[in-house]
């Protein structure tokens, strides 16, 4: 690609950043990187009655986090800010004016109440209202007025918005980098309003004059823009610029299938739908994020690349490097992309083994302070090492290990049922002596020893085996009962095989 490619992810801080949205971003810094170029993050906060404290915080974490941070931004300037189009709003009036001047644009002075008149009068006909070609010159605008009156009207204070002119009577048609060809009649289009009287553009007056100024060669951004993409290849043409190329991503779909994935669906079924934990300000309420569910930042990422993407093989693990080598737009589906959760999972549970022992046991200490419990990092980093394989979530490491760390105080009722027999007491407290006269206590020579005693006392394996690890871990669970020996220590094996015998 022989031009200096630039794209931008350009959420509203209007809330938390859905997933949707990162896949967005996700997107745009995959083909950013793969060609070398700029990814840009732009907020767009022209409604301020939207907007919400702390969003935009959120939404520039939530990159870091997911590793895909912005090159230039809001705190990371480069020759194109401001980059929040609140600091940008004293320029765009010169592109409005500059659009009535060339006479795609015209101001119009019809009031809410008018405008709703109009519309119920053609719904009781059957009709459907629509400001454009076919009745501009019946309303209330400057195409009609002549230039004193609306000059007039405009010094009296009266409320105006600039509207486009769409064009009648053309066949348009656009390229997407994803769906091809697209023809639209231009018949069918409104004339949007671009402007509005407190000095406000509407987000496809910004969003056109930011690309342009911003030089944005690659607008990357979800499928329900696509309604919009005819207006704004028009005003393009209307300014005489040249259009950036478009690519509409697909909609994440419910796991059902059918319809945009939401925070309800998340709900209903126990999965984030944010990459963040996110407190709502208005009324405090908290929604789950994948990074405090446990999700690492590189299995959400690999996860996401897959919603609506995929290489052309069958890999399905591909690190951020990989897949900026990998990623074409060419291979973006256009249909829908169904979610899946348990997927997600699958995806968490391979991060988490390939990770190194040393990185998962460093988490694993946080959640053991937070439980109270003291131990050392070399201690929780044997422990792991040890149960890893079972874990989908740092957090199942607890549910799967406790025993590592506290002496079982009850003991599963059927395990001790089927396993705990009249002389099993007697058989434990001779294996207490068994182990008591090992010196070293490494888990191959007190395999060597039990098992050496239970064969020369002709006695079965599963009669000794069964309590000995009901007695160590509460329940029939664990990796190899010797390794939980020798890793908890002789002392404490042999107390809790002794509290065991007088318990049961």
């Amino acid at each position: 690609m022989s031009q200096n490619v630039r794209v931008r992810f350009a959420p509203s801080p209007t809330g938390p950043l859905h997933i949707g949205g990162v896949r967005t971003a996700l997107f745009n810094y995959l083909f950013a990187k793969k060609h070398n170029g700029t990814f840009v993050l732009r907020i767009e906060d022209t409604d301020q009655n939207r907007y919400v404290p702390g969003a935009e915080d959120y939404i520039k974490e939530s990159l870091d986090w997911c590793g895909i941070p912005y090159d230039e931004g809001p705190g990371r300037e480069g020759d194109f800010g401001p980059y929040r189009q609140s600091e940008r709003k004293e320029m765009y009036s010169a592109f409005a004016k500059a659009l009535l001047e060339s006479e795609n644009a015209y101001y119009a002075f019809d009031t809410a109440e008018q405008l709703t008149a109009q519309r119920s009068q053609l719904e009781a006909e059957g009709k459907t209202f629509i400001y454009n070609w076919h009745n501009r010159m019946q309303l209330d605008n400057s195409l009609v007025l002549s230039e004193e009156e609306v000059q007039k009207r405009i010094d009296a204070g009266e409320d105006y918005v600039i509207r486009f002119k769409s064009p009648q009577d053309e066949i348009l048609h656009l390229q997407d980098e994803i769906r091809g060809d697209i023809r639209i009649d231009s018949n069918v289009l409104d004339d949007k309003v671009l402007f509005k009287s407190d000095g406000m553009p509407t987000y496809h007056l910004a969003n056109i004059v930011d690309d342009h100024l911003m030089e944005i060669t690659h607008v990357i951004r979800g499928e329900e823009w696509l309604p919009s993409l005819a207006l704004h290849i028009l005003l393009y043409r209307a300014f005489g610029w040249d259009a950036p190329k478009f690519a509409h991503l697909p909609l994440i779909l419910k796991p059902v299938g059918k319809g945009k994935l939401s925070k309800r669906d998340g709900d209903k079924l126990g999965f984030p739908v944010f990459p963040l934990q996110w407190e709502d300000p208005k009324n405090n309420e908290i929604s789950s994020g994948y990074r405090e569910d446990g999700y690492f930042p590189e299995a959400m990422v690999n996860m996401l690349a897959f919603l609506g993407w995929n290489p052309g093989t069958e890999q399905e693990i591909f690190s951020l490097e990989e897949l900026i080598q990998a990623f074409d737009l060419a291979r973006v589906n256009k249909a829908g992309a169904k979610f899946d959760p348990e997927k997600t999972k699958w995806f968490q549970q391979h991060y988490l083994q390939e990770a190194s022992n040393e990185i998962v046991s460093a988490r694993f200490m946080e959640l053991l302070t937070e439980k109270g419990v003291d131990t050392s990092l070399a201690y929780a980093t044997t422990v792991t090492e040890l149960i890893k394989e079972r874990a989908v979530f740092v957090s199942d490491l607890w549910n799967l290990g406790s025993y590592f760390f506290t002496a079982p105080t009850s003991y599963d009722e059927k395990a001790a049922k089927k396993g705990w027999k009249e002389d099993t007491g007697d058989l434990m407290q001779k294996v207490v002596t068994v182990i008591e006269g090992i010196a070293a206590f490494d888990t191959q020579t007190l395999q060597d020893a039990v098992k050496g005693w239970i064969t020369s006392n002709e006695l079965g394996f599963g009669k000794v085996m069964q309590p000995l690890r009901l007695s160590l871990v509460g329940a029939m669970q664990g990796p190899d009962v010797f390794a939980i020996a020798t890793t908890i220590g002789k002392e404490e094996t042999i107390a809790r095989i002794q509290k065991a015998i007088a318990t049961l």
